[in-house]
């Protein structure tokens, strides 16, 4: 069944069709969130998240957008963490300790991919995450991010060679 059919029952009060939704893309939208976030707070996001898809799918216009709309909710939640949590950080001018390494040297590729698309600017991993882990199109990444489709095109740019650096220094070859 398609998300704009899935959309429609549930907004027509089908809970069963609310329930295959979010079953459909509790996955992605975790994953999204997860390489945008550590663990403890993709949980507590991605929480979030479902609680505004449901509150805001009756006043869903547009059916056939819900990925993007998915998306865009999540983006925004994930932005708001990470806003929240830098304003403290500024209130409190304490040295925390932000990131942890993972000294294992003998990772995975896989492993050490995500290791160091965590280290790459909010922007452009959220470009890369959208683009090419989410398969959106430019176009989707465009509606989602508030940006023009060029502006996609020249983040995604820029994030692979940032990915491919971060990777050379890191002793892998391209």
């Amino acid at each position: 069944m398609t998300d704009e059919l899935l959309v429609v029952r549930a907004q027509l009060g089908e809970r069963a069709a609310l329930a295959e939704l979010l079953a459909q893309w509790r996955v992605p939208v975790w994953t999204y969130v997860r390489r945008m976030l550590d663990a403890d707070r993709a949980d507590d996001v991605t929480q979030e998240i479902w609680l505004a898809v449901v509150r805001g799918l009756p006043r869903l216009r547009e059916p056939d957008r819900f990925a993007p709309w998915l998306f865009t909710i999540a983006r925004r939640s994930v932005t708001d963490r990470l806003r929240g949590e830098y304003a403290r950080e500024q209130e409190t001018l304490a040295g925390d300790d932000v990131a942890t390494e993972d000294p294992v040297e003998a990772m995975v590729d896989r492993a050490a991919l995500m290791n160091v698309l965590s280290e790459l600017p909010v922007l452009e991993r959220e470009i890369l995450v959208l683009f090419y882990l989410e398969d959106l199109t430019v176009e989707e990444c465009a509606y989602i991010c508030r940006i023009p489709a060029g502006t996609v095109k020249s983040r995604l740019s820029r994030a692979r060679r940032l990915l491919r650096e971060h990777l050379k220094e890191k002793g892998y070859r391209p």
